[in-house]
């Protein structure tokens, strides 16, 4: 499942960031990195962008940047 599809208070760990060239790397930068724990927190009125909670702090994301980061829900 990709990030976008995640449901607002669900918790999933990142297992790839895809993509290509300077926005794979954008994302990196942002801490989306392999194994992090991330939180859909809400989303806007028209559903993008939306709002994710990682590493201590909230990050907002287009919904097409959300599609190339791939994720596995957090197990309980």
């Amino acid at each position: 499942m990709t990030l976008d599809q995640l449901r607002i208070g669900k918790k999933a760990h990142i297992v790839s960031v895809n993509g290509k060239g300077a926005l794979r790397d954008r994302l990196l930068d942002m801490g989306l990195t392999p194994g992090t724990e991330v939180m859909v927190r809400r989303t806007a009125p028209f559903g993008d962008p939306i709002e994710i909670l990682l590493r201590g702090y909230e990050l907002t994301l287009r919904l097409e940047d959300a599609k190339s980061i791939e994720v596995e829900r957090a197990k309980l």
